[in-house]
């Protein structure tokens, strides 16, 4: 990494960051992982310090090959959460003047969804935490409106990716799916109607696992069916409701 004052330019230049939104899912209600701020080491000014904010940290110009990288590198080291660049997708880019107090630093924001069931062990950092999505306190630097855009994004990419799969566990009941719908499109289903169309579109498939059916009230369980979610895509498919 390069060393304070290593380099001078003609020209002022802006430091770059990689800000990270990741969205998880708890078969229940939308979760967001977020980190507390502590003391920096070589920052001749704190900003935040003790505030919830998106995990992400500055661009290292001599090892990151893309911006991706550094989402990924600063991911894995304030959260332990590991995530391959390309898992990411770019939520947008964000220069407002002042949006940090230390200097001009323009970041580049990413999202990326992860499954509960097999992160919960790699995000033990002391500073680390999920919050449900409903509850994420004040953030630092603009990070509720980088929040805010991610989720616009997450919103719009549910009825053309495979959002369901990347969210939920492999195995999951149809209310748990429908509760993910709700959670990220903000409306109310019918139960029964949510239901119908999404076994319907044929992305389902029944799982057995011993539990009586008959004259019990424990739920069918299911797991999707991506050969044939991929074969609806690469016809066209939109998720509609």
């Amino acid at each position: 990494m390069a060393k304070k004052g290593q380099y001078i330019y003609e020209y002022p230049h802006p430091a770059v960051t990689a800000d990270c939104v990741i969205f998880g899912y708890d078969g229940k209600r939308l979760k967001v992982l977020l980190v507390k701020r502590g003391q920096e080491k070589e920052a001749s000014k704190e900003a935040y310090v003790g505030e919830w904010a998106l995990p992400g940290g500055f661009l290292d110009v001599d090892r990151d090959k893309t911006i991706a990288y550094t989402a990924s590198r600063e991911l894995k080291e304030e959260t332990g959460l590991q995530i391959k660049p390309s898992e990411f997708k770019e939520a947008g880019t964000f220069s407002e003047k002042k949006r940090d107090p230390r200097e001009r630093v323009i970041t580049v924001a990413h999202y990326a969804l992860v499954k509960l069931s097999d992160v919960q062990a790699d995000t033990d950092a002391e500073n680390a935490e999920w919050f449900d999505f409903s509850e994420v306190p004040s953030l630092a630097f603009d990070h509720d409106k980088i929040l805010r855009v991610a989720f616009a994004h997450l919103k719009r990419d549910i009825h053309f990716e495979p959002v369901g799969f990347e969210l939920m566990s492999e195995v999951f009941t149809l209310p748990q799916l429908q509760n993910l719908y709700e959670s990220i499109l903000e409306v109310k289903f019918d139960r029964r109607n949510f239901a119908n169309k999404m076994k319907h579109y044929g992305i389902l498939d029944e799982v057995d696992d011993g539990t009586p059916r008959n004259g019990t009230r424990n739920p069918i369980k299911y797991r999707f069916n991506k050969e044939n979610y991929d074969d609806l895509k690469r016809r066209g498919f939109q998720l509609e409701f």
